[in-house]
């Protein structure tokens, strides 16, 4: 059984979806532990599921550098296989991701390496493409740089808004993320090898 500690920012939707299938007996990866940089709603779906939770406040500290030493407290409790970001809107300090890379993986509303950032969805829309996507990829120290996983294309409707757009986008992230754990689960992805 993996054991998954989720980082979030916001609604946690994404993160619902992987416990609703972590939930099920034959899934091959259990939620131990979901974290946040903030108060974020999302933390209640934890709840929901009798999921142990915790914050660690960006704005409570120094520098980023001072969170990250924080952060990786929390995550060293927590024992994880595998840390997910799903909606973490915080890049991760270095000494996060030297010590739990490459067992990090992050969900991304674009087709990597197309528009990274924190504003994927807003910047395909800008950009006036016909298409964008969605991505999983693993976390290394740039942003949204690292190897990719899983992706998959979504079309940019006329008349699209960033919302209606991104609405379409995270049905699509859900799957991959679903998909991309399990794979590392059982073991058809080896994320030590990338």
């Amino acid at each position: 059984m993996l054991n998954v500690v989720v980082l979030i920012s916001g609604t946690g939707s994404n993160m619902r979806a992987l416990l609703e299938a972590a939930a099920d007996d034959t899934y091959p990866a259990r939620v131990v532990a979901v974290g946040a940089d903030r108060a974020a709603s999302g933390l209640s779906h934890a709840d929901d599921f009798g999921i142990p939770r915790f914050t660690v406040p960006f704005r409570d500290y120094g520098s980023r550098e001072e969170w990250g030493i924080a952060l990786a407290d929390q995550l060293r409790q927590a024992q994880p296989d595998l840390v997910v970001l799903s909606g973490l809107m915080r890049l991760l300090p270095d000494a996060v991701v030297n010590e739990f890379a490459p067992r990090i993986i992050n969900t991304h509303p674009a087709y990597l390496p197309e528009f990274p950032g924190a504003h994927g969805v807003r910047d395909a829309i800008a950009a006036g493409v016909t298409q964008t996507g969605a991505s999983v990829i693993q976390v290394d120290g740039g942003i949204d740089t690292g190897p990719i996983l899983a992706q998959e294309r979504v079309a940019v409707l006329a008349g699209d808004t960033e919302d209606s757009l991104h609405a379409r986008i995270k049905p699509v992230e859900r799957r991959l993320l679903i998909d991309i754990v399990r794979r590392i689960a059982v073991g058809e992805i080896d994320l030590s090898s990338r």
